[in-house]
This record gives structure tokens, C-alpha cells and sequence, in this order.
């Protein structure tokens, strides 16, 4: 694959590279130099393209969008990033950002740090590049002959439990000239470009060219999406779907389906012999490749698709469109300085349907793909639900006589959640916010109820990543007296007056009580609102986001600065392994012991029986959270919390020494009041 140093342009310091969608279930790199996904460069510090999120699943090494036309007659492909051989440095890498620019990140969600009206999502990254350059920070980007556009890139993503599998990318292409050529661009294709791999990093990390060679690969002419899934890397351990889908475009032509001017192809990486599956080296290469050439003819050949559907291999994918045709049908041309057409993708994931062998691809098995793409399509679609580009009778859903894409169906707002641990207790307690929530496409309250979950414990043990899908409903509540589900009320969980904590200005009005939970294990509790659906739209009820407001919990006990209080250690003894160690490649390090009723701020030092130390830290009931071990950093996501009064020990010496079997002494010693305890635990491996 890529050598690092070639995954953007050198040396231009206003190269925004950090930036991944946060918000939703995939976590994605977008740069403001036109590609997507990092290439493993940052690994494991920052996901290329990751789903879930969190998991280590990564579905992407790289992608960048293509833009193919001729100027004066001369034919042109500036592309944002190609499968080329690290000796070639830039070549492919052919946008470039202006001085001081960056990715403006907003939302649409009031309570978001970067709440901005006119925010089209829950978190939108905006930036822009161009093709002008001829060179990035003094280094020449070979074998660039730049078109003269401009890319706006808005990026989409949501936190609906039924929207938070796709980024949407919304690319606007603008005809700026190129040093005073402001010639027509004709005959245009647009297409992104990416080169897929599906591998859990938690099983295989990165590396070589057996981690990038066992994916297999798919088109659905019907959907426009090309698709990828771990044909035999990580058996058990993946089961993802990645696709790449074109959604629409404009202009587009009146009478024709955008479907019937969607290219596929498909070759191997840095393949330049293979006679089909050639990797395109040349700008005439590339413009034949997006349009949809295999092997010299236009039309997809099921034979082909099938072999590779079949067959794992390392391969890079494209979706194209074009040429690009106005209302009439008549071929559609940059022609004037500032014209703009418009192609919006969508990166899509899904777990495999059921559990069937990961080599195969059956239409059961693509079903959650499906569903997820047809949610990503009517995100885009809006108010056009036929498609035809047209605001139709009945179409306008908000009264403003335009047409609008990106209106999608809200569920309540996310309650605001707070939890208060306890020895083998834990109890939430929620705001009522949702209860006001207004839905924007039938602009009138429909809140129903609530639903509280929690996960298993041991569920975050898990290596197939989707943690959302370790919860399990324990409480559902209703309002009463209506036709809408059971009616239940909320007698049970409602307070006669709400709960107030110090700092915070919510008002909690429910809460739900967890007796008889496990000390030591990590828990994820959550409480969803839900509405009553809406028939008008063919909508079944909806439920807002489990992972949100979803809290990370470490049960155990309170700090304790009674003298008389008795520290200990639990498992006591130690049994390698403990059922909450875990699996994987980090075996030794997984490991855990826990100091309970600890002091709010104390020194624990461990001790052989022949005095020597073999560890000492500290412990602060106000800020730990356990990240300080490996067990927490491979399985937590940084915000658990603990009860305050326990400490996670890895049974790691100070000298990064894994501790032998045998009889251990501890102190720990109060800093509050100098008083130190002193006690004992046996580890058995």
C-alpha cells in the first residue's frame, strides 16, 4: 500500500489531516486536500474509516473523489488520491488547499459545542481544495494537468439508532479557470475512488500484503453501490459491509434515472499486467475507467462481478457518473467561470445479516446493507421521494416551496442522563426534555415513552465491535390512556419532585434503580426516548440514540476515609485468567486486579515477600477512571467512571515486568491522614 509520507501533499502547513466524524456509529478521517480515510498512517491513535465505532473494525485504507473532462480538447482526470507507488511521491494527489484554510466543523443539535443554524446534520464538516497547483510545499505533483475546479466538500453525519451507519458526502465542483483559461470543461465524469479493506485491527493489525489481500468485492446495479466485506481475514471477528453509493447528482437529465449514467469498475492495486484488472497509470486510463470500462466493454459483466464476489484479492473500486447532461439531454458543460455541478456519495456500513459463513455474500446476508443504504438514499432524497430532482404535489412537507434534501424523521430528543454508583448498585436518573420535542417532518409533539437498557456484563469483551447492539431492554414506560403501545404510565419511575445536583442546572425527573450489580465489571447503561410514529409517512415509531448519552460504568465501592473501613483486593486470589480479562493478541496485559474501599486520595504500593517493590501509584477518587492500564485503554473508550473507592491494578511491575505466581503484601497509605493499612493477595497463573 502507501507509504505514509505520500498519503497528502508536502509540506503545506494548512493541511487538515486529524479530523474524523465523531457523531453516529462510523468514525471517518476527512481531509481538506479531497481524500478520505487515513491510510493507517496515524494507527491505532485515529480510525480511517471505522464501524462501529470504537470497535477496531476498520472498512477503509483510502478514498479521494475523481473529476475527469476536456479543456480546448484536451483530456484531463484530476484525481484525489490513486493506488501509485511511493517512488512517484505526489502524483495523484492533486488537490491542494488555499493558505489559512481548514474544516469547519457544525451541527445542527442546540446542545452541541458547535451548534450553527443552517447546520444540515448532527455534525457537518465543511472545507474546500482546488486542482490549480502544480506543486504542494515545493514538491512537484507529477503528471498534473489541472482542469481549473474547485471542490466544496460538506460532510453529513447523524446519531439516530437509524441513521448512524453512513457519512454522506456532498461534493459541488466549480469551473475557476486555471491562469486565465477560462475555457469550457466538457464532456465531465465525477467519481470517488476508494480502496476498501475490512479487517478487525484488534485481531490483525495493519501491516503487509496478506492484512490488505482478503477482501471480496461486489456491485448492485440497482443500488449504484459497490461493496466490500473480510472474505477470509478475521473469521468471526469483522462481518462488516463496506459500500460506496451514488445518490444523486445535478444537473441531471428530466427523463433519464441517474441510475442508467452510474459506472462501475474495479481493478488491482497497483496492477499494471493483469489484462481486465489493470490499475489505470495515465489521465486517458482514468477516463476510461470512469466510464465503467472492464475490459473494453461498458457493460457490467455478471461473470466478472461474481468471480470477484468469490475470490478475495487487493483491490481498489470506482463510482462514477457522466457525462454529465442537462434538462433537454443534451451534454452539460462547466462553460462559464463559476458554474457548479453537483455529486453526493455515501460511505455505508452494515454488520452481516445472520450467521451464516463470512464467505459467502447472500442476498440475507446483504439485508442490513440494504436497509442501511435505503436510509442513506432518503437522507439525501428529502422531500423528493420520487427522485425525479422536481418538488412534486404533496412533496413539500415544510411549506417553504423548495425542494429540500437532507430532511430526515426525529425521534425525541436524547434525555439527559445522569448515574450515582454504589457498592453493587447503580441508579440513573433522567430529565424530561424529550417530552417537548417537536418532529420536523410532521411538526407536532409525538413523544411516548421511555426505554432503559444496560449491557451484560463482560459484554464489552466482545471483538465483532457493534457494542450498541450488547444492550438489552431491562424497563419500557408508556404514557397512559392512548391507543400507543402498553399504557404503562410512568408511576414507577417518576419523582414526586425532580433531583437536583450540585453544578448541574437539569432537572431530573425519573429514576430507575440497578440492584445486585457485579463489582468490577463494567457495565453500559442508557435511557431512550421514543414517539408514536407517524402513518401519514409510513414511519414505525422511532427511538433516539442508545449510544449518545449512554454511561460507561465501573461498579464498586465508594471512596471510605473511615479509619476503621478494611481494604482488600478482589480476586483474591487470582486465577489467570478472570472471566473479565478478555481475549486477543495482548493477553498478559489484559489482566486486572482490583483495591477496594480505598481512601479518596492514597498511595498503594505492592510488595514481594522478600520486600521488594514492585509498583506504587496513586489513586484519586475525583479523576480515576482506570485508563491508566491496558485493559481499560483496549476495552473502555476513555469515559467510564468509577464509584470512587476502587482501583484497577494490571499485576504489571514497574520495570513493565508481568508478576510471577505468588503471594503479594500491599500498603496504601491515606494522604489525607498519613494512616497506612496493610494487607495481602495471592495471584495464581
Amino acid at each position: 500500500m502507501f507509504s505514509s509520507f505520500i498519503l497528502k501533499p508536502l509540506g503545506i502547513s494548512d493541511d487538515v489531516n486529524n479530523k474524523f466524524t465523531s457523531v453516529g456509529n462510523i468514525a471517518m478521517t476527512v481531509t481538506n486536500y479531497g481524500t478520505i480515510g487515513n491510510g493507517f498512517v496515524n494507527f491505532p491513535n485515529q480510525p480511517s474509516c471505522q464501524y462501529p465505532k470504537g470497535s477496531g473494525i476498520e472498512n477503509m485504507f483510502l478514498g479521494g473523489i475523481w473529476v475527469g473532462g476536456y479543456k480546448e480538447g484536451q483530456l484531463s482526470v484530476t484525481t484525489g488520491a490513486i493506488d501509485v507507488s511511493a517512488a512517484f511521491r505526489n502524483e495523484g494527489f492533486e488537490f491542494t488547499n488555499a493558505p489559512g484554510s481548514g474544516i469547519l466543523e457544525r451541527s445542527s443539535l442546540p446542545n452541541s459545542p458547535f451548534f450553527r443554524p443552517g447546520s444540515v446534520s448532527h455534525q457537518d464538516f465543511v472545507t474546500d481544495f482546488f486542482d490549480t497547483n502544480l506543486t504542494a510545499g515545493g514538491t512537484v505533483i507529477q503528471n498534473h494537468n489541472p482542469l481549473g475546479i474547485k471542490v466544496l466538500l460538506e460532510t453529513y453525519t447523524y446519531d439516530f439508532n437509524y441513521a448512524n451507519f453512513f457519512v454522506l458526502l456532498n461534493y459541488k465542483i466549480v469551473n475557476i479557470g486555471y491562469r486565465g483559461n477560462t475555457s469550457p470543461i466538457d464532456s465531465i465524469y465525477t467519481g470517488l475512488w476508494t480502496d476498501c479493506v475490512v479487517r478487525n485491527t484488534n485481531i490483525t493489525p495493519p501491516g503487509g500484503t496478506s492484512f490488505y489481500n482478503k477482501g471480496a468485492d461486489g456491485w448492485i446495479d440497482t443500488l449504484r453501490m459497490a461493496y466490500e466485506f473480510d472474505y477470509n481475514g478475521d473469521p468471526g471477528f469483522t462481518n462488516n459491509y463496506i459500500g460506496i453509493k451514488l445518490l444523486g447528482t445535478y444537473p441531471k437529465p428530466y427523463k433519464e434515472a441517474t441510475r442508467e449514467r452510474t459506472h462501475f469498475t474495479i481493478w488491482q492495486f497497483r496492477n499494471t499486467t493483469d489484462p481486465i484488472y489493470f490499475s489505470p497509470t495515465s489521465d486517458a486510463a482514468r477516463y476510461s475507467k470512469m466510464q465503467g470500462f472492464l475490459s473494453g466493454t461498458t457493460r457490467i459483466d455478471t461473470n466478472r462481478i461474481n468471480f470477484l464476489r468469490q475470490n478475495p484479492g487487493n483491490r481498489s473500486t470506482l463510482v462514477s457518473y457522466g457525462p454529465y447532461a442537462d434538462t433537454t439531454g443534451n451534454l452539460y458543460s462547466l462553460r462559464y467561470i463559476q458554474d457548479t455541478l453537483n455529486v453526493v456519495f455515501t460511505v455505508v456500513c452494515a454488520k452481516k445479516n445472520g450467521t451464516d459463513p463470512m464467505t459467502l455474500d447472500t442476498d440475507f446476508q446483504k439485508q442490513i446493507l440494504y436497509n442501511n443504504a435505503a436510509w442513506a438514499q432518503r437522507a439525501y432524497n428529502g422531500e423528493d421521494k420520487n427522485e425525479n430532482g422536481r418538488l412534486d404535489p404533496g412533496e413539500d412537507l415544510n411549506g417553504n416551496l423548495f425542494l429540500d434534501r437532507y430532511l430526515l424523521p426525529s425521534p425525541p430528543d436524547n434525555p439527559k442522563l445522569r448515574t450515582v454508583i454504589d457498592s453493587r448498585n447503580v441508579s440513573l436518573y433522567w430529565s424530561n426534555n424529550g417530552e417537548n420535542s417537536i418532529d420536523p417532518i410532521s411538526n407536532r409533539k409525538d413523544f411516548e415513552g421511555y426505554r432503559v437498557y444496560r449491557t451484560n456484563p463482560g459484554a464489552e469483551l466482545e471483538l465483532t465491535g457493534d457494542i450498541s447492539s450488547q444492550f438489552r431492554l431491562i424497563a419500557d414506560f408508556d404514557s397512559a390512556y392512548n391507543n400507543y403501545f402498553n399504557n404503562t404510565g410512568f408511576g414507577f419511575i417518576k419523582l414526586d419532585s425532580p433531583k437536583l445536583f450540585e453544578g448541574d442546572t437539569n432537572k431530573y425527573w425519573y429514576k430507575f434503580d440497578f440492584p445486585n450489580q457485579l463489582n468490577g465489571f463494567q457495565y453500559l447503561y442508557t435511557v431512550t426516548a421514543y414517539d408514536k410514529g407517524d402513518s401519514a409517512q409510513n414511519l414505525e415509531s422511532l427511538e433516539s440514540s442508545l449510544l449518545s448519552n449512554s454511561q460507561r460504568i465501573v461498579v464498586g465501592t465508594l471512596a471510605n476515609d473511615n479509619p476503621d473501613a478494611e481494604i482488600g483486593v478482589y480476586p483474591n486470589p487470582y486465577y489467570g485468567s478472570a472471566v473479565w480479562d478478555g481475549s486477543g493478541n495482548k493477553k498478559e496485559v489484559l489482566r486486572k486486579i482490583y483495591f477496594y474501599n480505598l481512601p479518596s486520595k492514597c498511595e498503594i504500593s505492592i510488595w514481594s515477600l522478600a520486600g521488594d517493590l514492585i509498583d506504587k501509584f496513586e489513586h484519586n477518587s475525583l479523576t480515576y477512571n482506570g485508563s491508566d492500564i491496558e485493559w481499560f485503554k483496549t476495552y473502555a473508550d476513555g469515559t467510564q467512571k468509577f464509584a470512587g473507592g476502587e482501583h484497577a491494578w494490571d499485576m504489571i511491575s514497574r520495570q513493565d515486568q508481568a508478576i510471577a505466581s505468588g503471594l503479594y503484601f500491599f500498603t496504601v497509605k491515606d494522604l489525607n491522614s498519613g494512616q497506612i493499612k496493610k494487607g495481602k493477595f495471592l495471584i495464581v497463573k
